[in-house]
């Protein structure tokens, strides 16, 4: 090795590719050699020494930009650089397992929008045979809310899961959803709105607003998205709905009104 190196070698002997020894010329991260007789660049041990302390830099993630002023800076502020890199690593990672996590989630359908505790609820309806386009209604339902009305998100699981676990109260539901072929004038509109109400009434806490809900500007809007979202679908749902909320209301159930 009297003689050095070609580039080639070098580059061979610390890991990289010539082009990136090139590149670490052009930074000022290494200095190029003299040139022998021959008209080459002969890279001795001093050389490679500082190619592999920049090649392992640059592979623990420390940037380029900041390789030369740490190789040439004092034992504090090597050390301190150094766990500066740490955080920013750390913090990378943490950005890239959480990317990880959503297309993970993405793979999993409803689970990448939504947590677990709503997934159950959806795969609830559908063991109690709940029509597809329900569910999907439901979904999307769920979804609103978590985006729009994240107050009462929570409390908007916990009335659907009370709820699916009475049997007259899922019975009255799948009732309702044999209300979009009626005319929004059938009678049987009415009467189907006093059950719901009254099995909603058994439970008033469940219907109970988070406080301070009410006093936000935009409340009612954000409810009313959630609340009657598709309604535009079937005028007997949404005359239903009318009349289920009046009925509510008229028993003291505060509920945000457009």
């Amino acid at each position: 090795m009297a003689d050095g190196l070609t580039i080639g070698q070098a580059a061979a002997f610390v890991g990289v590719t010539i082009k990136t020894v090139r590149h670490y010329h052009r930074l000022g991260l290494v200095d190029e050699p003299e040139r022998d007789a021959s008209g080459y660049r002969r890279y001795r041990s001093a050389d490679l020494y500082r190619l592999v302390q920049v090649r392992t830099l640059a592979g623990a993630g420390v940037p380029l930009a900041e390789i030369g002023g740490l190789l040439d800076a004092g034992p504090e502020r090597f050390a301190a650089t150094l766990d500066d890199v740490h955080r920013r690593l750390t913090e990378k990672i943490a950005e890239l397992t959480a990317r990880r996590d959503r297309l993970h989630r993405l793979d999993h359908g409803d689970r990448a929008i939504l947590p677990d505790r709503a997934c159950a609820v959806l795969a609830r309806l559908d063991d109690l045979g709940f029509s597809p386009d329900y569910v999907s209604g439901q979904r999307e339902a769920l979804v609103l809310t978590r985006a729009l009305v994240p107050e009462i998100f929570d409390s908007f699981l916990v009335r659907l899961e009370h709820w699916l676990d009475d049997p007259e109260f899922v019975e009255a539901t799948k009732r309702g959803l044999a209300a979009r072929s009626w005319d929004p004038d059938d009678p049987r509109i009415e009467e189907l709105a006093s059950t719901l109400a009254d099995k909603l009434l058994a439970d008033r806490t469940l219907l109970e607003m988070p406080a301070g809900f009410q006093d936000q500007s935009d409340a009612s809007s954000r409810y009313g998205m959630v609340n009657h979202h598709r309604e535009d679908q079937a005028p007997s749902i949404a005359r239903l709905n009318t009349l289920i909320e009046a009925k509510l209301r008229a028993a003291g159930i505060d509920i945000p009104q457009q």
